[in-house]
């Protein structure tokens, strides 16, 4: 075999360089463990954390200001989208995209190292925290502070109840309605209602949810 084709001669970088090590950073968007106490990493992280305090800092007679801050701190925030009162977040939403016609409720909470995607028309309430960053368990992994993250997607329209908790790499289902207080550790289908600690579908949503709704009222609206 031709020592210029095999496998080895191959993957090695051209002219004999040294392939260059991926930073924490990189690792870190690549959901390979990281140092979270990397230098770049805390730089950048600051910077966005500042920004939070001027959020939290401004009334709700300031909603253009808080609105721009947004826009400035976070990956995507879309059109007629909004965060009641406060938030707060490990990296203040730089790596969560939220699209347009979101209202997220008071006391939001992310631990945002990882992405976090929030579709058009999705309704979060009150106290909800969201988790895309996490640890390995081994604990002197966990104490050299080598974390490692991995995606949370709310699908369009979905609905996620007061207190609930969304765990990494989970996705919700477009229109799905999680109840209050659950704690969500894995995916959940579609048009599901689910709740619990841990997390499970009750029923999918039905013709009958479009005639009734609370205790059997029927759905008039006018």
């Amino acid at each position: 075999m031709n020592q210029e084709n095999t496998p080895a001669a191959l993957a090695s970088p051209a002219n004999g360089e040294k392939k260059q090590p991926l930073t924490m950073d990189e690792r870190r968007q690549k959901g390979l463990l990281y140092r979270c106490d990397d230098p770049e990493i805390l730089a950048v992280q600051k910077h966005n954390l500042l920004l939070m305090d001027q959020f939290n800092a401004l009334g709700t007679h300031d909603g253009a200001k808080k609105v721009a801050l947004l826009k400035e701190m976070m990956a995507e925030f879309g059109e007629n989208s909004w965060i009641e009162g406060r938030f707060y977040a490990n990296w203040a939403g730089k790596f969560c995209h939220i699209g347009k016609n979101v209202y997220i409720n008071f006391n939001f909470g992310m631990v945002d190292d990882g992405d976090i995607f929030i579709d058009d028309d999705v309704m979060i309430g009150p106290n909800v925290t969201l988790i895309s960053g996490t640890h390995p368990n081994d604990p002197d992994a966990r104490h050299a502070l080598w974390q490692y993250t991995a995606p949370i997607h709310i699908e369009r329209n979905a609905w996620i109840g007061a207190g609930a908790t969304i765990l990494p790499g989970v996705t919700i289902g477009e229109n799905a309605i999680i109840g209050a207080h659950s704690l969500v550790n894995k995916d959940i289908p579609a048009n599901a209602i689910a709740v619990g600690n841990p997390c499970k579908v009750l029923r999918f949503l039905s013709e009958e949810d479009k005639q009734y709704y609370g205790n059997h009222q029927p759905m008039v609206f006018d």
